[in-house]
């Protein structure tokens, strides 16, 4: 289809229409909002500078998706959403064969592409007031899907041909929802009724992105390679932002400031005292291999819950890489963990969870408070903020769910954990002398146990062989006590590796108020 073009009414600049069915584009001239309005356009304003983000997408990008990727596309706009709890996310537009277009989200490091679907009145929708999150609902094809998020974002800025009237600091209702094959959902609530868009995460590489722009005048976004480099506004000590396009609070390690931050604008807000003696064991800035994906450790914080007067601390390390995005360290007692956000699909039942076929036991409820932070995080984070966490084992797994709550919205985020052993850990940060673990972590794996069928052979031979040995003028006795020797190391061995194991458990459980051995241990 060839490109419909036209004269900006703003500064009389070309403007191209690449995207048939677009209502609305942006002046790349003056960066005017312009949208249809018969033959002519009309001047709804300008709009604000894209943030800087780490995408390596840029309009005029063109690509290939589909069964064994026959479908060409070209991507040919973007709009800039602000999250009520203070980030940004883009929304790109690609354009299919015969205008059709689909929706590419892109948010720390991670890439859903959606389709909108027609509604039906065989599925009515609820309300933006009656969804709760947390629950699940059915959405037109008949799938179930979990509530994970629902919030008041606002429309930042934009580029590009928008398939809809775009217009800057309108407030966009919506809601995130999962569902257990891994399908996420999207309901927009708009002013003539909401709006499904279906689809699932993809990567760059299932898309085939070219590495260059397929129009002259389209410059890549090249991913920050270098911190940002400021200085406090209230001690004026060095500070170094890893991710500045995402970070929302710096605390000065120098003078515990905390500080609001838009896009690397530093704002005071307040000192913060802290609990005492409290300090990170990897430095702040240090830069560590796991799992191949080199990782900067940019944000400290610790963290508890109390329970009948016992407060139960850790100590959480937020990492960064630009295309893998945020993961976290967990400290509990000396034993580590890793954890990513996770789409679950399908909220807990019954004191138990399931995520990717596994099943999960519930461990623990409880209020979660931040009592220290130290650094840089891509959220609003302030100490005594609190969330309600529920924590789910299957070891060396952990799935948490913490839920949140503001005048803004709600949301569900769900993080699934996995146990780290000290020496990989101190081998990926080039560390020395971590303190070692104590007790049994809460998912720790269990030791390789031994075969049990290859220690009763083992046994059996030995058995067969302890009769060839005996002489046949040894009395019937001396065979006797040789059988029941035998007898018992058959029988001995793989009872005390099934006792070593029960006695492991009992103990990972002994926290726990859901425990499956708590008569046990009561007794």
């Amino acid at each position: 289809m060839k490109p419909k073009l036209a004269n900006c009414p703003a500064c009389g600049g070309l403007v191209e229409f690449r995207l048939g069915t677009a209502l609305v584009t942006i002046c790349d001239y003056c960066h005017s909002v312009l949208a249809r309005a018969g033959k002519n356009l009309e001047d709804h304003g300008k709009v604000a500078d894209l943030v800087e983000t780490d995408t390596t997408i840029t309009i005029g990008q063109v690509g290939r998706f589909g069964k064994n990727g026959k479908k060409p596309f070209e991507v040919v706009g973007r709009v800039q959403y602000r999250h009520p709890a203070g980030g940004v996310w883009n929304e790109w537009y690609l354009k299919f064969p015969g205008d059709q277009v689909k929706w590419l989200a892109e948010a720390q490091g991670k890439l859903w592409l959606m389709s909108e679907v027609p509604a039906t009145g065989r599925t009515p929708l609820p309300t933006f007031e009656e969804l709760t999150v947390g629950e699940s609902i059915e959405l037109p094809g008949g799938k179930s899907f979990l509530v994970a998020e629902k919030s008041v974002a606002q429309a930042r800025s934009a580029t590009g041909d928008i398939p809809w009237a775009f217009r800057a600091h309108d407030e966009h209702r919506s809601a995130d929802l999962h569902s257990e094959d891994g399908g996420v959902a999207t309901i927009e609530y708009h002013p003539g009724g909401p709006v499904v868009f279906l689809g699932r995460a993809v990567s760059l590489a299932q898309l085939g992105l070219s590495s260059t722009a397929s129009r002259a005048d389209a410059v890549p976004v090249v991913p920050n390679a270098t911190a940002l480099q400021l200085n406090c506004p209230h001690c004026a000590g060095p500070l170094a932002l890893v991710a500045p396009d995402q970070t929302q609070r710096v605390c000065c390690p120098n003078c515990r400031s905390l500080l609001d931050c838009q896009q690397g604008a530093l704002r005071y807000l307040k000192t913060l005292e802290g609990w005492s003696g409290c300090k990170p064991r990897i430095p702040l800035g240090s830069v560590g291999k796991l799992a191949g994906i080199e990782y900067t450790v940019i944000g400290f914080m610790q963290r508890s819950v109390t329970e009948a007067g016992t407060v139960y601390p850790w100590t959480e390390y937020l990492l960064h890489n630009p295309s893998a995005g945020f993961r976290w360290l967990i400290c509990n007692k000396n034993h580590w963990s890793i954890a990513e956000s996770v789409t679950p699909g399908r909220a807990p039942a019954n004191n138990q969870a399931t995520f990717e076929g596994a099943e999960y036991k519930l461990y623990d409820r409880g209020t979660a408070t931040v009592n220290y932070v130290v650094g840089e995080f891509n959220w609003r984070v302030e100490e005594g903020e609190k969330a309600a966490t529920e924590d789910y084992i299957a070891p060396p797994y952990m799935l948490s769910f913490e839920r949140t709550q503001s005048s803004s919205g709600e949301e569900l985020n769900a993080t699934r954990a996995t146990y780290l052993d000290i020496e990989t850990l101190e081998t990926a940060f080039g560390l020395k002398n971590l303190p070692r673990p104590w007790g049994i972590g809460v998912i720790q794996p269990n030791p390789g146990q031994p075969d049990v069928w290859a220690i009763w052979g083992c046994s059996l031979a030995v058995l067969f062989l302890l009769f060839l040995i005996v002489p046949e003028g040894q009395p019937n006795s001396g065979r006797g006590f040789h059988f029941v020797v035998a007898m018992i190391g058959l029988t001995a061995w793989p009872l005390m590796g099934v006792f070593s194991r029960h006695t492991r458990e009992v103990s990972r459980w002994s926290n726990s108020d859901y425990s499956p051995y708590a008569q046990e241990s009561d007794s």
